[in-house]
């Protein structure tokens, strides 16, 4: 039986995922503290709007695809006193809450050390300066998408992919809430209708199409393996897919009757395949 092996949450959109051993899965299908804040460019600072949602493209703020030397940073954040500290090789480079003062203090260190980066120039380009650290610290909404939703991935597509590379590849670098083990690379694609995490019960939604974002080394941002390529070329894919996105199941979304739930290290996935 699959069963989960690794669980993630990435407060800050692009930044250090946490390692976790459970997750709370919010009765609107997104995780809790999960892209709850985000940098973003100045000159857009505020939602598009698609279907009826607040929609943030990843494209008009910070993220690995554009950014890939934002991996190097660590970072952590406490849900309590909702501070965010970033450390680079061992140094700190900004401890600050998140009022006015502590938001811009966390945009100017980042930005110092993006423009220090092979990146900076893309940060240089008209309207992305100055960066606007947006979000509460609390609400998940810088997801890629405009409807929220959980992601997951086996561990045997990883080391597949890896094989294929000739490198050691980490769970990491694919941002995913959710890794499964025991389960056959690729079998998460085949998945159709109830996914079952656990006691959370979900619907399979699209597979996960990647990005440049995937190339980024997860402990030094260099771009460091040509992900998409061997993901269309030696393993024979039409897209460069891994992973899949997991909506509320079971219930209208938004109902009483789907309320989320909690998903732990160690939980069974049953899943349909086509």
């Amino acid at each position: 039986m699959a069963r989960v092996v690794s669980l993630y949450r990435h407060p800050i959109k692009g930044l250090t995922p946490e390692s976790v051993d459970s997750l709370t899965v919010q009765p609107d299908g997104r995780i809790a503290g999960d892209r709850v804040l985000a940098f973003r460019f100045g000159d857009a600072a505020v939602p598009e709007h698609r279907d009826g949602l607040d929609h943030w493209p990843k494209a008009k703020g910070l993220s690995l695809q554009d950014f890939p030397a934002l991996a190097a940073l660590r970072t952590t954040y406490d849900d309590r006193s909702h501070t965010v500290r970033i450390e680079h090789d061992g140094s700190m480079l900004v401890e600050a809450g998140l009022d006015d003062d502590g938001r811009v203090a966390l945009a100017d260190a980042v930005t110092d050390f993006v423009l220090a980066t092979p990146d900076g120039r893309r940060l240089r380009r008209p309207g992305r300066l100055p960066l606007v650290v947006v979000g509460d610290g609390t609400t998940s909404r810088f997801q890629d998408r405009a409807r929220g939703y959980v992601s997951v991935h086996t561990r045997a597509s990883v080391s597949t992919l890896g094989e294929a590379l000739g490198l050691g590849i980490d769970d990491r670098r694919f941002r995913s809430n959710i890794v499964i083990d025991d389960a056959a690379a690729w079998s998460e694609l085949d998945w159709r209708g109830t996914v079952t995490v656990g006691q959370v019960v979900f619907e399979a939604a699209g597979p996960i199409v990647r990005c440049l974002a995937t190339h980024a080394n997860p402990d030094t941002g260099v771009r460091d393996a040509r992900v998409l390529t061997t993901l269309t070329g030696a393993l024979g894919q039409d897209e460069p897919t891994l992973g899949r996105l997991l909506l509320p199941g079971g219930a209208a979304e938004g109902s009483e009757a789907w309320s989320g739930g909690t998903i732990r290290i160690g939980d069974e996935i049953s899943a349909r395949s086509a």
